[in-house]
């Protein structure tokens, strides 16, 4: 038998924690104090929700513009006035979710 509701809620919410924690480790110090694990789940929603809406109609393997993605966080948290954010900032957001992704693929 499956896993319940709530079994699946709950690996989900740890598995938001793990993530959060290897992004804010992938952070240089001065984006540790300005991002809090709040905002770093909020961008990390804004980038999943990217890549549902532009990869999921490929069974190919996609290559994905890091550069494009932290742009495109950066515009959907001003619009959503989370914050006036810097790409070049957003960037470490985005990579350390891809390369925590990879990690679990290994």
């Amino acid at each position: 038998m499956g896993e319940s509701m709530d079994e699946m809620f709950q690996r989900e919410a740890e598995d938001d924690l793990k993530t959060i924690e290897y992004v804010r480790n992938y952070l240089p110090a001065d984006l540790k104090e300005k991002f809090d694990d709040e905002l770093i789940q909020y961008f990390l929603d804004v980038i999943w929700e990217y890549y549902f809406d532009t990869f999921s109609d490929t069974d190919e393997e996609v290559e994905i513009d890091t550069e494009v993605v932290a742009a495109h966080v950066a515009k959907v948290a001003k619009k959503e006035k989370m914050g006036d954010f810097e790409p070049e900032d957003l960037l470490f957001v985005v990579l350390g979710e891809l390369e925590y992704a990879e990690s679990l693929e290994e």
